[in-house]
C-alpha cells in the first residue's frame, strides 16, 4: 500500500526528526560516466500513486515523475556527481559515498535524519536508517532514485554527442555487448573508468 511507503519517514517524524531525507545513487556499475546521487525531502502529506524504485519504471514514466518532483515546490532535492577521474582515484565505493554526502549537503538546510538505500554509509553519520531495497520501500528513497536516474541518463545522452561512436545514449555506460565491442575496437575514451576491469 502507498501509505506503507512512508513508514520509515513516519517513524523518524514521530521521534521528532522533521527534516528526513531519502538518498539513492545510480551509476555504480557502468564502465563509463559519473556516479550520481540524489537526496530528497518530501512533505509530510506527500502522495504519489506511481512513484517507486526507478528500475521498475519505464523511461517515459521516470521522466514524467521526475518533472513532477522537481517542479513541486514542497519537494526539496539535491544532486551530486562524482566524475570518472575521482572514481578511479578513490574507488567506486568511496565515490558513491562521496556523491551521497555531497547531495545531502546541497539541500537548503541540514537534515535531522537520513534514509539510505542499501547498507549504512559512514560519511552520512549516525543519524541514518539503512534500508535494503529501500528504493521500493520508502517514497523518499524512491524519489531520490528517480531524480538520480533521470539526471544521470540525461547527462550520458549529452556526453554521447561528444563521443558518438560508443553509443552512450543507448546504454548509459553500462557494459552491454555493443559497448564492449566498441571499447574493444576503439579503446577507452576520457569517459571510461580505467579502474574497472573490462576497461583496464
Amino acid at each position: 500500500m502507498q501509505s506503507d511507503l512512508l513508514r520509515y519517514e513516519r517513524e523518524a517524524w514521530a521521534q521528532g526528526h522533521r527534516r528526513v531525507c531519502g538518498i539513492d545513487e545510480v551509476g555504480r556499475g557502468p564502465l563509463a560516466g559519473p556516479v550520481v546521487a540524489a537526496a530528497v525531502i518530501l512533505p509530510v502529506d506527500f502522495e504519489h500513486s506511481k512513484l517507486t524504485d526507478s528500475k521498475k519504471l519505464a523511461a517515459r514514466q521516470r521522466e514524467s515523475i521526475y518533472e513532477e518532483l522537481v517542479s513541486n515546490g514542497s519537494v526539496e532535492w539535491g544532486v551530486a556527481f562524482v566524475d570518472v577521474q575521482e572514481i578511479d582515484r578513490i574507488n567506486i565505493l568511496q565515490a558513491t559515498w562521496k556523491a551521497m554526502a555531497v547531495a545531502r549537503a546541497s539541500l537548503r538546510a541540514p537534515t535531522d535524519w537520513t534514509l539510505v538505500d542499501g547498507l549504512r554509509v559512514p560519511p552520512l553519520g549516525e543519524c541514518q536508517t539503512a534500508i535494503v531495497g529501500g528504493d521500493a520501500r520508502s517514497l523518499s528513497i524512491a524519489a531520490a532514485s528517480v531524480i538520480a536516474k533521470v539526471t544521470r541518463d540525461r547527462h550520458m545522452m549529452e556526453l554521447d554527442a561528444q563521443y558518438p561512436l560508443y553509443g552512450f545514449a543507448r546504454h548509459k555506460g553500462y557494459g552491454t555487448s555493443f559497448h564492449l565491442r566498441m571499447l574493444s575496437e576503439l579503446g577507452p575514451c576520457p569517459l571510461h573508468r580505467r579502474s574497472f576491469e573490462p576497461v583496464a
